[in-house]
């Protein structure tokens, strides 16, 4: 069914101009002339009797009553994937396409291996994954880019249903042969002295260490600072010292013995929180929350 032939036109170039910021890049992903997105929105705003956009140098920006109508389209726009994944169900779930985004840590391996054996019960399934930042994971759910989130917060968000949220501690991450490998629990105290790759200052999980030393009044450096988890892991692997992760994130490795894992007993190290979020108030299309049930089921948390 093509969900396009029920929405209006000129909605879907409006929701495109927001989410690019620029009628030209638009116009690119719709695959028409900007003179025709330009049209679509001066019919819009005429018809609505006021601007949409404050137009600005760098692109498009929308106004007020440009983000009602942004809310209002999104909704509309979900509304008809879900009549139409409706229709389609009647003949089974045999088809369909779940969006999702996840933080980087999740996307190596946790949610890859959710998606593959979803798919060995649904095979005609499709997926869209979105390696996101934490801070923009429960943006592209408010926006409706994406049906599922799943990342670590710490915070509750605005707009956002939690179906699942559990306690993600940090633990530090040792090669097997580490001196400290042998620990049952470790401090950050204890870590002093030691080679430490950290990821960037953006990341929750940096905050938190960086909160913690604060107050302990602990002087770390980094000797090796990246935003990516899996150049942190191969320095660990290398034997170059030690890293911070989640548990979940590294579940498979730690079961391998590539690593070792280790519980933090400081109490900022033990804030965090594994969350699978969703729009407030939405209905799920029919594969997402098959797959929404499948993710929590094998969490061994009911939804």
């Amino acid at each position: 069914m093509n969900h396009q032939a029920l929405q209006d036109t000129s909605l879907r170039y409006f929701l495109e101009v927001v989410q690019t910021g620029s009628v030209t890049e638009a116009a690119a992903r719709l695959n028409v002339a900007p003179s025709a997105v330009s049209r679509h929105i001066a019919r819009l705003e005429a018809e609505l009797d006021t601007l949409l956009f404050e137009r600005r140098a760098r692109g498009m920006v929308p106004n007020a009553a440009g983000e009602l109508l942004a809310t209002h389209a999104r909704r509309a726009w979900q509304d008809i994937e879900r009549v139409a994944d409706e229709i389609q169900s009647l003949r089974g779930l045999k088809s369909g396409v779940v969006r999702l985004a996840c933080t980087e840590g999740f996307a190596a391996e946790f949610v890859p291996g959710l998606i593959v054996d979803f798919q060995r019960q649904y095979q005609g399934i499709r997926f869209g994954l979105q390696v996101s930042r934490q801070a923009d994971v429960p943006e592209k759910v408010r926006q409706g880019e994406v049906d599922i989130g799943i990342t670590v917060s710490t915070v509750s968000e605005r707009g956002i249903s939690v179906a699942l949220r559990h306690p993600s501690p940090i633990i530090a991450v040792l090669h097997p042969e580490h001196p400290l490998a042998g620990r049952g629990q470790l401090s950050l105290a204890q870590l002093v002295g030691h080679a430490v790759a950290l990821p960037g200052p953006d990341s929750t999980l940096r905050q938190l260490f960086d909160i913690s030393c604060s107050r302990q009044g602990l002087d770390f450096e980094a000797v090796f600072e990246c935003d990516r988890l899996d150049p942190c892991l191969s320095f660990v692997r290398s034997g170059g010292g030690i890293t911070l992760n989640g548990e979940l994130a590294l579940r498979e490795r730690l079961r391998r013995g590539e690593v070792v894992g280790i519980p933090l007993r400081d109490r900022e190290m033990n804030e965090r929180h594994f969350e699978v979020q969703t729009l407030a108030g939405r209905t799920l299309p029919r594969a997402a929350k098959a797959f929404l049930e499948h993710l929590l089921e094998a969490l061994g948390r009911p939804g």
